[in-house]
């Protein structure tokens, strides 16, 4: 519910008019005679818009004013007209997103849903106060935010498309940066840049045997027909994300999934077999086929890691914990060691250099706020916090990118206090500044564009409301 460039809702169509769905939803005249004589508490739901061919429900609005309330979330002017107008721009990117074939994966999505619960439950203090207060369970929860956090992700994912082309020149930052009244001129948190040298603890072989023979028994399993694959996933897949959907992945292209799943599942043809064992970077996985969509697949997969033993972790510590040792001592350099002796590849090349990426701005830098460093790994945000610059953290257990357990030694390269931007020290974040406010007019000026073009009916009470865009009303 946190509102992106323009609240949340964003979405494109070239012909609404043209939107599948229900037709009809609100008569030309949308007031029945006695409709003011019937108190609104008494109506237990109705379509109070109809977008294109698509209706907005009361009971839609309700919802998320409940989540609103859950997240503390306050609204700039009358709830009771912006929630329906959020969802109904919702409405505009979802259907272009649509005519774009944008898509989220299963992963994408049920992570999102777990992060949200995870945080209501905070929240509440507790899952049962939680469950207390929404008035039902958790598993009810997370099947009623699966579709809302879809679409959540396919707008964010198609807003991002349109302005992708929108740019500012260094000019441009500059007469802004200058026009700016003292006073908003943005604050700097702190922030740092850490060099990282990860290493995966050994794993024998015979645990990675054990691994493929259980998944051997389960392709035996399915194929005698004694336990359905989906089960089978439920009870015993490390993938979180599509477990519950008894290990069911979405329709997906290639550039979605890891090379070395794509190549096998896009190969099956039966869904009756089974594919053979694949290793991808998650892990090792074998491969049911549900369906074929054009350039697209669904599968059903059981994902299983071997076990890393204790020994091995503290093994592999105590070999970190003694390469920073001698890099303290000025033996070694942190960044040479990190070249030639890390594991993590995406850092090695960069001499441990993480790099904090920012898609939706199209920037990398190597600096971190602390938040940010956090969102990247609370493991790493811990061992940096006490540290001087140059100094090393001792050795300590992560999951790296791909949910891997590794071990780590970090070094504070730079530490940024946290200051008022200037625009020769800040350029980035001033630059950032007036892209997204070039963005945001940008897709402000494309949704009241499709409301023009877009048929639109409401209830009269709502014909009155103070909204966001131009339009609404025909």
């Amino acid at each position: 519910m946190a509102c992106g460039l323009v609240a949340m809702g964003r979405m494109p169509m070239a012909d609404t008019g043209s939107m599948p769905g229900k037709q009809d939803l609100l008569p030309d005249s949308v007031v029945t005679p006695n409709e003011a004589e019937i108190p609104e508490s008494s109506i237990v739901d109705e379509v109070i818009w109809v977008v294109g061919n698509e209706p907005i429900m009361k009971s839609d609005v309700e919802n998320m004013r409940l989540q609103a309330e859950m997240e503390g979330i306050k609204w700039d002017g009358d709830p009771d007209f912006l929630i329906p107008e959020r969802l109904a721009v919702q409405k505009l990117f979802l259907h272009q997103a649509e005519l774009d074939s944008i898509e989220v994966s299963e992963a994408e999505i049920s992570a999102a849903v777990d992060q949200q619960i995870n945080e209501w439950i905070s929240y509440a203090k507790s899952q049962e106060e939680l469950e207390r207060i929404q008035k039902k369970t958790v598993k009810q929860m997370r099947a009623d935010l699966r579709e809302d956090f879809k679409n959540s992700q396919l707008v964010n994912r198609m807003q991002e498309q349109l302005v992708e082309d929108v740019s500012v020149t260094p000019s441009e930052v500059r007469d802004y940066f200058k026009n700016l009244p003292e006073d908003s001129i943005p604050f700097v948190p702190t922030e740092v840049e850490v060099e990282i040298i990860t290493k995966q603890p050994k794993i024998p072989v015979e645990e990675v045997n054990r691994v493929k023979d259980q998944l051997r028994s389960f392709t035996e399993r399915v194929t005698k027909g004694e336990t359905p694959f989906a089960t089978l996933a439920t009870l015993y897949s490390e993938d979180e994300a599509s477990r519950r959907q008894g290990g069911e992945l979405d329709y997906m292209g290639r550039g979605v999934l890891d090379p070395a799943f794509a190549a096998v599942a896009f190969n099956l043809t039966d869904p009756k077999k089974i594919s053979k064992i694949v290793e991808s970077e998650f892990g090792y996985h074998i491969i049911q086929l549900v369906d074929k969509r054009g350039d697209k697949v669904k599968v059903r997969h059981i994902l299983m890691n071997p076990k890393v033993s204790q020994e091995a972790i503290d093994e592999t510590k105590q070999k970190l914990d003694s390469l920073a040792d001698e890099i303290r001592a000025g033996k070694y350099e942190f960044e040479e060691m990190a070249l030639y002796v890390s594991d993590d590849k995406d850092t090695r090349v960069n001499h441990g250099l993480l790099a904090n990426k920012d898609p939706y701005q199209r920037s990398i830098t190597s600096r971190f706020s602390m938040a940010d460093l956090g969102g990247f790994s609370p493991e790493v945000q811990r061992a940096v916090e006490n540290l001087k610059v140059g100094e090393i953290s001792p050795a300590f257990v992560m999951k790296n990118s791909k949910g891997k357990t590794v071990c780590a030694i970090v070094k504070l390269k730079n530490r940024i206090e946290g200051h008022t931007a200037t625009i020769t020290e800040d350029y980035q974040v001033m630059r950032n500044l007036v892209l997204q406010k070039e963005r945001g007019k940008f897709i402000h000026d494309w949704v009241e564009d499709k409301i023009k073009h877009t048929p639109v009916k409401m209830k009269e009470r709502y014909k009155y409301g103070k909204y966001q865009y131009e339009g609404w009303v025909k």
